[in-house]
């Protein structure tokens, strides 16, 4: 045995047994101070092979034997807190590793609240505070040759990531704010960037060195969910290192290429939000994307496919960071082609949620915008085909929002892809979206060069010129100077005036039919057109003569001239006729809804009158419709009737004693659902035939979007009968109609679906409800669960939701009812 080390021993077990036995203030002080001896920066050090086999050996058993003394009275076995600080000394100074291990290992052995304990905690405190965490993980930067290095890096990667937990588990509600995530994080960056500066200066003075066990901190920590704490310290920090210093860079690429796999995802994905820029991204991360197959299958196919809830910002720093580098460009095409193919699938289009929609095609037009026409050409025809497809999909989806994510895309990416050709164009109002859409397709600004900066001003030299030189310029014949005072002359008003009309507007409700039908003269055909609402209103009865011709001729009316507002007058004419004389017209409409040779817009304007007619019937307080047209002699007995109505009001107000002063509320006029005695004029008809198929009309096939628009207008007539005679035998057929459709791919459906459950919930009876359709409702009840939870669409949850606590109220309220 060597004599040096036996010498060590020797020495520390008399130690320990001092420490453990005595309880002489003075001896403790003096076996201290001969122990301390072994620590570096001693003010009398031991030899170096003393300190080594100390530190390696011993260093451990003696902190243990000081935590197992600590209590209040051996503290104050010396005054002034000179075994406490000389105590205290050995934890700060000492081999940062063993003392970590020892202060965790300790509090988490401490039984319950105790002085050990929070005496503990404060020292850790005080040992973090000290930056003694970038000693510990710094240690581990150069033991590459260590027997037991592995499981010692195991023990303080748990240790040093979840302090945060195990003091919150241990402390409770007496943690102390450096051990809170929020603080600790944050501090654990700046101690990494200690220790990556130590790396750096030891490989600018020629010695070895491995980043592995930060990689592994920095990954567990991201893995904990702690990316915002952590790197928002480290990359600022690491941005500005690396802008001038290829050796920081080197680090860096080092530091994140071993980082484990499980942890590969929570760190890029911090990163790449974290980073200011693609510059910044490219910097810190290299060629990572070309050097680890976990990383490309994150940054290409995971952010981009598999998530959406991150910002366009982070989108283009991400595809922005696979432009900037000629290796990393193939990975930026083949990412358009899977963006395309995913954009125009019909199945994504179906079953992925709308903002994950628009993330995608905001990441397919970052693309288009750092692609190069060069590069689009090489793989033209596959990029146009998947386009074209996707378009046609697109364009075929019931939801307004899909089909205008369409159009937006479409138009940009044809002009991108086929340069050559026309482009795509489509019709849509401008809003905040199609603007921020557009704004992504724009090419990345380049760095204006010394030659176009010179070209520049000499570009508006001619136009500058041509304005400004001595060369005069021809002026219009009237324009001299003499003509100056006519400057003064204030224009004429005429915003008021009126276009004069040589033809005169139809008095006659049949006037207007001919007129409609047969007259050549366009002025008297919209005369007829503007006046025919009016008309309907003030003679019923005569409209009751030709209401299901003028409706016939009104569902075929086409715009011959610019007619401004032709499709509203039109459809309110309509409306106004199906009012006048619902049963016949509303049987002539809903018959032709299913009759050949009609276009998709005739047959969504029939649904749309229907609603319209049906929420007009139902209205309470509704004037009834008066017999025959108003005459002149007419008009002051009605103008009467009100007087003597007046004066025997004012005759009960003035003798009657109230006790409020308050004005008497007046509700709406009550009267009789008018709707009562036609809804199943407007209901059963539509919901007839809906499953056999027509040569050019096919609900439950390609004409998926008039199939939604029969689903809506269904719950509107259900939701307008509310408490008629007819209203259970509607529902129940309506929710058989439910019942067969409850699994439509069509969002848009689906969304009708699920109003019109609701619609039944709130028009039928609660006592007809379980009396007549318990079935229905035992059944309905598990999908609108199922769909309550899995469904794509958010609307569609939501609507689930609200039919499901219509459910849940309705046996609320039946519940008191059974239970005597």
């Amino acid at each position: 045995m060597d004599p040096v080390q036996s010498a060590v021993a020797l020495t520390v077990r008399e130690a320990l047994h001092t420490l453990s036995s005595s309880e002489d203030g003075g001896h403790l002080l003096s076996t201290l101070g001969a122990l301390k001896r072994y620590l570096s920066g001693a003010e009398n050090p031991a030899l170096p092979g003393e300190q080594e086999e100390f530190a390696r050996m011993h260093f451990s058993a003696v902190l243990r034997c000081l935590v197992g003394r600590l209590s209040p009275g051996w503290l104050e076995l010396l005054p002034n807190g000179q075994l406490e600080d000389l105590w205290a000394s050995f934890f700060l100074e000492g081999p940062a590793d063993q003392a970590f291990l020892v202060l965790m290992e300790s509090i988490e052995g401490a039984a319950g609240p105790s002085f050990r304990l929070m005496k503990m905690a404060q020292l850790l405190a005080r040992f973090l505070s000290a930056g003694r965490m970038a000693a510990v993980m710094e240690g581990q930067c150069w033991q590459l040759t260590e027997p037991a290095f592995r499981l010692l890096q195991e023990t303080l990667l748990i240790k040093v990531v979840g302090l945060p937990d195990h003091l919150g588990n241990r402390l409770q509600q007496e943690n102390l704010e450096a051990f809170l995530p929020q603080n600790y994080f944050p501090l654990l960056g700046e101690e990494i960037m200690r220790v990556l500066q130590a790396v750096v200066d030891s490989l600018r003075g020629g010695w070895d060195c491995s980043v592995s066990f930060l990689s592994q901190v920095l990954g567990k920590a991201c893995v904990h969910g702690r990316q915002k704490e952590i790197l928002g310290v480290l990359v600022p920090r690491l941005t500005a290192l690396t802008q001038g210093s290829c050796l920081w860079q080197r680090v860096c690429w080092r530091l994140v290429e071993c980082v484990p796999d499980r942890a590969t995802e929570a760190l890029l994905t911090g990163l790449v939000e974290a980073a200011s820029g693609p510059d910044v991204l490219s910097r810190l991360l290299g060629n990572l994307v070309l050097k680890s197959k976990k990383a490309q299958f994150v940054m290409t196919r995971k952010i981009l496919f598999l998530q959406y809830r991150y910002s366009t910002p982070m989108l283009q720093s991400l595809l922005g960071y696979l432009a900037m580098d000629s290796q990393r460009r193939p990975l930026l095409g083949q990412a358009l082609k899977e963006l395309l193919e995913t954009w125009g699938s019909p199945s994504a289009i179906r079953h992925a949620p709308l903002p994950q929609q628009r993330y995608i095609s905001s990441a397919l037009l970052i693309c288009l915008a750092h692609l190069q026409d060069a590069e689009l050409r090489d793989s033209q025809d596959e990029l146009l085909a998947s386009l074209m497809a996707g378009v046609k999909t697109r364009l075929d989806s019931s939801l307004p929002a899909v089909r205008r994510l369409g159009m937006i895309v479409a138009g940009v990416a044809s002009a991108r892809i086929h340069p050559d050709g026309p482009p795509l164009r489509f019709q849509y109002e401008e809003d905040e979206l199609s603007r921020e859409l557009l704004a992504l397709a724009a090419p990345p600004p380049v760095a204006d060069s010394p030659s176009e900066a010179e070209a520049s001003p000499a570009a508006e030299t001619p136009d500058r010129g041509s304005v400004d030189s001595g060369v005069p310029q021809a002026q219009p014949e009237g324009s001299g100077s003499d003509l100056d005072s006519d400057d003064e002359l204030v224009p004429y008003d005429m915003s008021g005036d009126q276009e004069l009309k040589s033809g005169k507007a139809p008095a006659y409700v049949r006037d207007c039919v001919e007129a409609l039908t047969s007259s050549e003269d366009w002025e008297r055909w919209e005369a007829a057109l503007r006046a025919l609402e009016g008309l309907i209103v003030r003679s019923p009865a005569a409209t009751r003569e030709v209401s299901v011709e003028l409706a016939k001729v009104l569902l075929h009316l086409e715009e011959k001239t610019s007619v401004v507002g032709f499709e509203g007058l039109r459809q309110r004419a309509l409306v106004a006729v199906v009012v006048t004389d619902p049963a016949p017209v509303a049987e002539y409409l809903t018959s032709q809804f299913y009759a050949l040779n009609f276009s998709l817009r005739q047959r969504i304007d029939i649904l749309d009158v229907l609603t319209l007619a049906a929420q007009e019937l139902s209205r309470p307080g509704r004037l009834p419709p008066q017999c025959g047209s108003p005459s002149p002699t007419s008009q002051p007995s009605s103008t009467q009737a009100p007087a003597w109505r007046a004066v025997v009001q004012e005759r009960i107000r003035s003798k009657t004693r109230r006790f409020s002063q308050r004005s008497p509320r007046r509700g709406p006029d009550a009267g009789p659902n008018e709707f009562n005695l036609v809804a199943g004029y407007f209901f059963f008809p539509l919901i007839r035939h809906f499953d056999r198929p027509l040569v050019t009309f096919d609900l439950l096939g390609e004409d998926q979007l008039v199939l939604g628009r029969l689903v809506h207008t269904l719950g509107a007539l259900m939701y307008l009968a509310v408490n008629t005679t007819v209203a259970v035998a509607m529902g129940k057929a309506l929710l058989e109609f439910v019942w067969t459709l409850r699994f439509h791919g069509d969002a848009y459906v689906r969304r009708g679906l699920l109003s019109a459950v609701s619609s039944v919930l709130l028009s039928v009876p609660a006592e007809r409800l379980l009396a007549d359709l318990p079935d229905e409702l035992l059944e309905a009840r598990p999908w609108l669960a199922d769909v309550a939870e899995q469904d794509p669409d958010e609307d569609c949850r939501v609507l689930a939701v609200k039919a499901l606590l219509l459910l849940e109220k309705l046996r609320d309220t039946l519940v008191p009812l059974s239970s005597p």
